[in-house]
């Protein structure tokens, strides 16, 4: 039996099907049509400010953390910069040199300059002809500041002014040093590599090195600092790596701009830290921005989607034209992200460049790349789970709109979401805990803010009735949409906790630095002031300033033993080159905690040690207070016994208190301070800060004649380079604000466009039964400026609780209270999301009734 075929039978009907060619096509065409929609326009500003503020942050953070690495070598010098108390042999020079470098030789050691009949100790820093390496000197050469890179001619010497108003020096006078006189040729002001430990204390004299070799100072015995400065590209610095470690192993120190120049390396971490936090923060407004405007876009495009079902498109097929469709956008908005972040990077070096004269290394591509995975991101995980409505929708929809797709679970969302911004958090920090960390607790505090806001839209609607009529209005509609209304203020909270947090740490951290450095700050040092000085020392002092700091004696020791073990020994390997171990540090005595000091652990000092019979045995050991940076350090804690050499005999000392100490502060501190009592038998000094103004400074001459053994530091041109550096960096942050402030305002946007449909709709069922435009226009403040209020009220508790936490385990700021954000952010909102909200419903406010109407439809 064979089978008949009728003349109507044909082949089986098949679904269209699309190449990616003719995807491709279908996305693009949809695309251009769609960027005349308001929502989609938000999305691609959204995602372009996300782009363009991950990368200016990763390509400035990169760039400079580069030239950190290279031990910032504007500021000490070089890019690498080793020093130790011998010279240095061959074999570093040699490898040094073969790795590319350029190396310069620096002897620091201390003497006593000779002029007539007086003398003062100084600090001679003797430079070879490759001198410096970076930067350029201030010199005075009696016609004016000159800058110049060049060395002082032999047989000559650059003096600071303080040694020849110590001295009664002139241009062209001799002084005395070692065997050898030398003529003074210039006043020098400014150094590239300026000291800021004790060797600077005492006034400095740069001279040739083989002039400094010739005045026989260089002998068996001196105490001298020998330093390698070397130069060279990041390539090279980074082939040294290995050889660093072994060299610091032999003793060789290793300078850092964070530890040997504490208040700039802290400055410019925090600054760091804030642009990665502002980073963040535009990350996140930008997901948010995404996610509200993509609610709309999927609403507008159900019906086209379920028109192509109708002509036989498959699920597969309308999830790849719509993928495509924003694959483009996000390509595209990745392409203008990237220029503008590119730009802004060098708009914020421009603002930085008269503090870091670097030269640079080249932008690198890895911001560029993760810029443009952001935007991915961003679209996946905030717009993902809504965009599979597209997908869902059923051809019946163009005939019953009851059949559209379900929407996605808002704990779908939340949780894709937080998932992806909890990647793009550990991706930018590199810290998984503390990614961890912020994204349950962010989730913990997104469900407590959620139950606040049902809470305050419950009492909105309650007390509706002891409003005016338009308030009262307002008021109900606002709460009877109550989830549409919680999508909203959650977003608007976010967005504003986001914009003031970010505005306050930038205020708290100014303020902080600002703080540090007060018009009254210390610009004058006094050390080496012996006892039989200090009475007398102290009182001439007071009668030409009245803004001194407690006056400290400083004892010598170098910490030998901890618990009765080698000190090196007993330290973990990786702190056994830490300089507290390496050389002498310097000891004090106080009754009284320092004031730029916090107790942290334990104990204040006991005045009565010797009455218990403490005297700084092993048996009886002194108590004495830790700073707790020195305790992190060599793993130290209460209990732990201490033995310090001084002048080759020892004491031993127990720690019973820990202090948190203020190392940015310019005020004498102290890793160890003793009980006043035991110390007192050991040979010591004392040392004292001072405020001076500039134009009192000429009164410093008849103290100096009077105690010429007394070494003054004027550390003016180093209290110049901080209130630089902060001003800089205050510039910067300010510029990085700017970004996330649009951020937030395209969140405002996104959101008030998504909600267009629905408010359009209850405007145009006012305007049928009746309601003139002034009375549509109040109702319409009314609820607006209700959203805004709340969203304000909860974006202060959110500011101030992210804020808390930020400021204790981030920032190293002290946590605070902001009254203003309380009082600012609930009045500030109402107003913002009334205005903003006014000024986009105004087009809706001018169409008929059956137009407003219509524009439900599109949802």
């Amino acid at each position: 039996m064979t089978a008949r075929l009728t003349p109507d039978a044909g082949p089986p009907r098949r679904r269209p099907s699309f190449g990616w060619g003719h995807t491709l096509r279908l996305g693009w065409a949809g695309l251009r049509r769609d960027l005349r929609a308001a929502d989609v326009r938000a999305l691609f500003l959204a995602l372009v400010l996300a782009v363009a503020a991950t990368t200016m942050i990763g390509f400035f953070l990169d760039r400079i953390g580069s030239a950190l690495e290279r031990q910032s070598g504007q500021l000490l010098g070089g890019d690498l910069v080793l020093v130790q108390g011998n010279p240095f042999d061959t074999q570093v020079l040699d490898a040094l040199e073969d790795a590319g470098m350029t190396t310069a030789r620096q002897v620091n050691t201390v003497s006593m300059a000779g002029f007539e009949d007086r003398f003062q100790l100084a600090s001679l820093k003797g430079v070879a002809p490759a001198y410096p390496l970076y930067g350029s000197f201030q010199v005075d050469f009696g016609d004016g500041v000159e800058t110049t890179t060049r060395l002082p001619d032999r047989h000559t010497v650059w003096v600071e002014p303080r040694l020849g108003t110590a001295l009664g020096l002139s241009l062209g006078d001799a002084i005395t040093l070692g065997d050898e006189q030398f003529r003074i040729s210039g006043w020098i002001l400014e150094e590239p590599d300026q000291d800021v430990g004790l060797a600077s204390f005492n006034p400095r004299i740069m001279i040739n090195l083989p002039d400094l070799e010739r005045s026989g100072l260089i002998a068996p015995g001196a105490r001298l600092t020998w330093r390698l400065l070397a130069a060279g590209p990041p390539e090279a610095v980074s082939s040294l790596d290995s050889q660093l470690e072994a060299w610091q192993d032999r003793g060789i120190r290793v300078i850092d701009v964070r530890k040997d120049s504490p208040r700039i390396g802290r400055a410019l971490e925090r600054s760091q830290q804030y642009l990665s936090l502002s980073g963040l923060a535009a990350v996140l407004l930008a997901g948010v921005a995404v996610a509200m405007a993509t609610r709309r876009y999927v609403e507008r495009h159900l019906d086209t989607a379920a028109l192509m079902r109708c002509f036989g498109a498959s699920q597969q097929q309308l999830s790849r034209i719509f993928a495509a469709q924003l694959a483009m956008l996000a390509l595209t908005a990745a392409a203008a992200g990237a220029v503008l972040g590119l730009v802004g990077q060098w708009a914020l070096l421009s603002l930085l460049v008269q503090f870091l004269p670097l030269e640079l290394p080249p932008p690198g591509p890895l911001p560029l790349l993760l810029g443009m995975l952001t935007a991915v991101a961003i679209l996946i995980g905030f717009a993902g789970p809504t965009l599979l409505r597209l997908k869902q929708v059923s051809a019946l929809n163009v005939l019953r709109r009851e059949l559209a797709p379900l929407p996605a679970a808002g704990w779908v969302i939340i949780l894709c979401a937080s998932l992806m911004f909890g990647a793009l958090l550990w991706l930018y920090s590199g810290d998984l805990v503390l990614s961890a960390g912020l994204l349950i607790g962010g989730l913990v505090t997104l469900v407590v803010l959620w139950g606040v806001a049902q809470v305050m839209l419950s009492l909105l609607l309650h007390g509706a009735t002891l409003l005016p009529r338009h308030w009262r209005m307002g008021s109900r509609q606002l709460a009877r949409r109550r989830q549409s209304s919680i999508s909203q203020i959650l977003a608007f909270a976010v967005t504003f906790a986001l914009m003031a947090l970010i505005a306050l740490v930038r205020t708290d951290l100014i303020d902080d630095w600002q703080s540090k450095l007060p018009v009254d700050a210390p610009n004058q040092f006094a050390i080496n002031i012996q006892p039989s000085q200090r009475d007398g020392f102290i009182s001439a002092l007071d009668t030409i300033t009245d803004s001194r700091s407690e006056v400290y004696p400083i004892v010598r020791g170098r910490l030998v033993e901890i618990n009765g073990v080698t000190a090196r020994d007993a330290v973990p390997e990786t702190a056994r080159n830490d300089g507290n171990l390496r050389r002498e540090i310097n000891l004090t005595w106080a009754a009284t905690i320092p004031d730029s000091n916090t107790l942290t652990q334990g104990a204040w000092l006991s005045n009565d040690n010797d009455q218990n019979g403490q005297t700084g045995t092993r048996d009886a050991p002194v108590g004495v207070s830790v700073a707790e940076s020195m305790a992190k350090e060599l793993s130290l804690g209460l209990g732990d016994r201490l033995t310090f050499d001084i002048g080759g005999r020892e004491i031993t000392a127990s720690i019973t208190s820990l202090r948190k100490v203020d190392w940015e502060s310019f005020q004498p501190n102290f890793f160890v301070i003793f009980p006043p009592g035991p110390l007192a038998r050991f040979s010591h000094s004392f040392i004292t800060a001072f405020h001076l103004p500039l134009n009192q400074q000429q009164a410093l001459g008849p103290l100096i004649q009077q105690y010429p053994s007394v070494s003054l530091l004027d550390i003016d041109a180093i209290l110049q380079q901080v209130r630089d550096l902060l001003r800089q960096v205050s510039r910067a942050v300010e510029l990085v604000l700017l970004f996330v402030l649009l951020a937030g305002i395209a969140v405002l946007y996104a959101a008030l466009t998504a909600s267009r449909p629905a408010r359009s709709h209850e405007w145009a069922l006012l305007r049928v039964f009746g309601a003139g435009d002034r009375r549509l226009v109040r109702t319409q403040l009314a609820e607006f400026g209700w959203l805004g209020f709340c969203s304000g009220l909860l974006g202060a508790m959110l500011a101030e609780g992210v804020s808390a936490m930020l400021y204790g385990v981030w920032l190293d700021l002290d946590v605070r209270v902001h009254l203003s954000v309380w009082l600012l952010m609930p009045l500030g909102g109402a107003i913002l999301i009334g205005g903003i909200g006014y000024l986009l419903s105004t087009p809706l406010r001018r169409q008929a009734p059956m137009e407003s109407l219509r524009l439900l439809g599109e949802g």
